[in-house]
């Protein structure tokens, strides 16, 4: 009797030929103030990671990441690191959902890592992680905050798209945060799907059967005068709390629609009204 074979499996059983070509991008930023604004000291670019900064009119800088790729399967890597000094104030987001698409074998690997001086800030605001059936993902988001720094962070995933009949039967995603605060552990989360995603996102203790999710974390002096409010913004699809410094808010939705009807209010709220940048509005 022949063992039942996938067609990838077919695939590999071929001749080798050359490797597949894979993705990868860095982009290593500095900001600095100077005279009133935010500027940025230093970047460098490698692959397919880009930024770029559109012209802004007073408040916060704003810079927009960029994979050339259109997205990322198995074997790409990605990698951001971003300085904000003293006294500056800058918002980042990306120019579009990050698509993570099925693959053949290896994990897609996306690193970020942050630092924020004192009197500075930085709201890190990237658009939806699409994660397609069969996907594999790993993710590690790694922050250092200064004392009297102040961080804004929201990471949005969504289980396929399902006003276009997308289901994630199975794959791997494993998200890990670390952010700490001078020489303390603020924040630490390790959050692990793995096989049958379907299912597991069915279940109560996890997402009810609903397919985007999302983290807000918030660390600033005054967070907890933020908390009413934003439970209201949530309402009964999540839960937020504030406690050493820090605010943190978790949410489900029906899909990313549902998801950033939500999460648009909620950022605002935190943001003092000011409006997320244009790429979120498209």
């Amino acid at each position: 009797m022949l063992a039942a074979t996938s067609p990838s499996d077919r695939l590999k059983a071929q001749s080798p030929g050359p490797p597949m070509q894979r993705a990868q991008g860095h982009v290593r930023a500095r900001f600095i103030a100077r005279s009133g604004r935010t500027e940025i000291s230093e970047l460098f670019q490698d692959g397919s990671a880009k930024l770029r900064m559109p012209r802004w009119h007073g408040g916060a800088a704003e810079a927009i990441l960029i994979n050339m790729a259109g997205g990322l399967t198995g074997g790409d890597r990605f990698a951001t690191t971003i300085e904000v000094e003293r006294g500056a104030d800058l918002v980042v987001t990306t120019q579009a959902a990050e698509k993570i698409y099925r693959r053949l074998d290896d994990f897609a690997l996306i690193e970020t890592n942050l630092a924020v001086a004192p009197g500075a800030r930085l709201d890190w605001l990237p658009q939806e992680t699409i994660l397609f059936d069969q996907s594999a993902l790993k993710r590690s988001f790694t922050v250092e905050l200064d004392d009297g720094a102040t961080f804004l962070a929201v990471e949005s995933v969504v289980l396929g798209r399902r006003a276009m009949g997308e289901r994630v039967e199975s794959g791997h995603f494993h998200d890990r945060w670390r952010i700490r605060q001078g020489d303390k552990l603020l924040f630490a989360d390790d959050l692990r799907l793995d096989g049958a995603i379907d299912s597991i996102a069915a279940g109560q203790a996890s997402l009810g059967g609903k397919a985007a999710m999302a983290t807000i974390i918030y660390v600033g002096g005054d967070c907890q005068r933020y908390l009413d409010a934003l439970r209201d913004v949530i309402g009964a699809n999540g839960g937020a709390s504030a406690f050493g410094g820090k605010l943190i808010a978790r949410l489900v939705a029906e899909d990313g629609l549902a998801l950033r009807r939500v999460l648009i209010p909620a950022i605002s709220l935190l943001r003092e009204g000011v409006a997320l940048p244009k790429a979120w509005q498209q």
